[in-house]
């Protein structure tokens, strides 16, 4: 079995000495690669890595700064390994902890080990409090219940990371991404140390950021195959309830009343005009889910295994 071990960096050169150090170390008598994705450096990182990398590790220098997201989708792509883990950069995740992820995998037969940071050494305020905040909304709203969405640290089966269909900012919410496709996820607590030398690039300005990427994996999650139900079925009931409005209207201008001013008029044929765009664009969106799938043959489950008597 090999083992790929994925690790996005940008700007990290004073910390790759010792990661690497230590990734030896804990991977020792564990076949596997180490797969570097610079995202961008701008201090010399990539050199350093040339300059500490223990055989058996590549290099993925990208011609500018993506995010972490698509990095992390450019060394799952590159991966050869027959497990995938991911590993922050910056020596907070510890990679001894790797061996006993792996243990649990094999002994839960799951598809999908997510790390726990225990005793979390990041600031309360800017840090630990947003986090706990958005582990509540993405369990709560997502049904999948990881105590951490935000510890990089998870262990994949290489067909499970390959199909994860990583963009955006989505990287968040892998193990949702995994549920999506019928991945089994187990946890395991972590380590977590202090950052060892650089800066951080979260801020709490990403909140906005992991609110609307949420609403989106809710929507993909719930009706990214049928896209209609929601467009058409909100479009529906916005339709009726302005006919019944403007019906209502109708039976007062016939009884004598005055109703070119109210307002009530103006909400009727609002939502008229509302429920119709509505309706229409969930018949866009189910064509376009339709195209995606056909036009590029891809289909809308996955087999897991194929027993032939």
């Amino acid at each position: 079995m090999l083992l790929s071990v994925v690790i996005p960096v940008m700007n990290e050169r004073d910390n790759i000495n010792l990661l690497t150090a230590r990734i030896a170390d804990a991977l020792e008598g564990v076949r596997h690669e180490v797969i570097f994705v610079d995202d961008g450096s701008r201090d010399g990182t990539p050199a350093e890595i040339e300059r500490c990398a223990r055989p058996g590790t590549r290099i993925l220098v990208l011609n500018r700064n993506y995010g972490q997201t698509t990095a992390m989708a450019a060394g799952i792509d590159a991966a050869q390994g027959d497990l995938i883990v991911m590993l922050d950069g910056d020596l907070q995740n510890d990679p001894h902890d790797i061996p006993l992820m792996i243990k649990r995998l094999q002994e839960e037969d799951c598809d999908v080990v997510a790390g726990i940071r225990a005793k979390r050494q990041d600031g309360l305020l800017l840090r630990k409090a947003p986090s706990k905040l958005a582990n509540w909304l993405i369990r709560h709203m997502t049904g999948v219940y990881i105590s951490d969405y935000g510890c990089t640290l998870k262990l994949f089966k290489s067909d499970v990371a390959k199909n994860l269909s990583l963009y955006g900012e989505l990287h968040r919410y892998i193990p949702v991404l995994a549920s999506m496709h019928g991945a089994r996820l187990t946890q395991i607590e972590v380590r977590h140390h202090p950052r060892h030398a650089g800066v951080s690039k979260y801020g709490i300005n990403r909140t906005l950021k992991v609110v609307s990427d949420l609403l989106l994996m809710v929507f993909l999650q719930k009706y990214g195959q049928r896209p209609m139900h929601f467009f058409g079925g909100t479009g529906i009931i916005l339709f009726l309830a302005g006919l019944l409005i403007n019906a209502y209207l109708a039976v007062d201008k016939l009884l004598g009343e005055s109703i070119g001013g109210r307002p009530l008029l103006f909400l009727g044929l609002l939502l008229v005009v509302a429920g119709i765009q509505l309706t229409t664009t969930g018949f866009i969106a189910d064509l376009i889910m339709r195209t995606y799938y056909e036009s590029q043959n891809k289909r809308p489950y996955s087999i897991k295994k194929q027993i032939v008597i």
